[in-house]
């Protein structure tokens, strides 16, 4: 059977359509969401120079040498700033052992959102709530921040989607993400550009499944990016023309007991005939509130059915998670997806 990422056009919301085009889109949002648990998102309404500007903004501070980068490093528990090539195992946030451990071949930087970007909620936690480290690359930071807007609205667009395309009331996931753990993560896959002849293992990013509500993905149209299928295969998916790649992330999965799919997905070295391609990407997590806490809604549990999931916060949830990919720490409770990883590798 053929393999492919559903579009969904979501100007009926961001331009304010008529109750029929949004339902529409609330339709073929959960028919997607459904299935694949990836969307091609269209009409989102981000215009091309502030990706222009991601762009330039992010080989500006990745095309630095790896000296210059390794001093805005943080520790594990910090999820801002620097991670250098290998440093990180994205499977381990599945608790799935690999054959090496870090052996995740991308560097990145990330930012997000900080206690000053929610005044109105003082006494945020902290380092989940962490002030940014901005490297002093000309340009960088209000080309990060006007991206980090948009890829933060369109985020909040997408959840009105959900809402109605799980009957719930419209501000269901706005009670969730007041001051949402919103983090942009821009990576570069760190292999030089050329011929190239692999003779082991080599990992761009570990298979994995985001942590949060909804990932807004914005990536060059280079090979690497697979997802993983209900049967167990990996299919590659490139943007299309002006899309942004969508995907679910495990909160959205728990609070529908799996009726929508939190999908794995992984970046394979972007390899292409013998030769190495640049590759970049940039994933916007929106996560919600650290102290709310997320169980499976009684309208996706069936009659005659068992909650998938106990309760547990976002905080708590995540932490486990970063624990595995930043520190190396296995994770425990992560079985259901660790099972599918092992169903595939098989």
């Amino acid at each position: 059977m053929s393999f492919s990422v559903p579009v969904v056009d979501i100007s009926p919301y961001v331009l304010g359509g008529s109750v029929q085009e949004q339902a529409a889109v609330a339709a073929a949002m959960d028919e997607a969401c459904c299935t694949v648990g990836f969307i091609q998102v269209v009409g989102h309404g981000v215009p091309g120079r502030v990706a222009e500007g991601l762009a330039a903004a992010m080989d500006g501070f990745f095309g630095q040498p790896l000296e210059a980068k390794q001093a805005w490093r943080t520790p594990p528990e910090v999820n801002r700033g620097y991670s250098p090539p290998k440093s990180e195992s994205l499977s381990l946030s599945l608790g799935v052992e690999s054959a090496t451990r870090m052996n995740d071949f991308f560097e990145a930087f990330n930012v997000g959102a900080s206690q000053a970007s929610y005044p109105h909620a003082p006494g945020l936690p902290q380092p989940d709530y962490a002030e940014n480290t901005w490297p002093d690359v000309p340009g960088f930071r209000p080309a990060v921040e006007a991206w980090f807007g948009e890829a933060g609205r369109v985020a909040r667009v997408l959840t009105r989607v959900f809402a109605d395309a799980l009957g719930l009331p419209a501000d269901f996931f706005a009670d969730l993400t007041g001051h949402s753990l919103d983090v942009l993560r821009m990576n570069n896959y760190a292999l030089p550009e050329g011929t190239v002849r692999l003779d082991g293992e080599l990992t761009g990013m570990g298979e994995h499944t985001d942590y949060g509500i909804v990932t807004v993905l914005w990536a060059d149209q280079v090979a690497g990016l697979q997802v993983l299928d209900a049967d167990g295969g990996w299919h590659d998916v490139l943007p299309a023309d002006g899309a942004l790649l969508v995907n679910l992330g495990d909160v959205t999965a728990r609070l529908t007991n799996d009726r929508w799919t939190s999908t794995l997905h992984r970046v394979t070295p972007p390899v292409v005939d013998g030769t190495i391609q640049r590759r970049r990407s940039a994933a916007f997590f929106h996560d919600g509130d650290v102290e709310a806490v997320i169980a499976p809604l009684p309208s996706c549990v069936g009659r005659g059915e068992e909650p998938r999931y106990l309760p547990v916060t976002i905080g708590e949830h995540i932490a486990a998670k970063l624990r595995g990919s930043r520190a190396g720490v296995v994770n425990t409770a992560a079985e259901r997806e660790a099972a599918r990883v092992l169903a595939a590798r098989g």
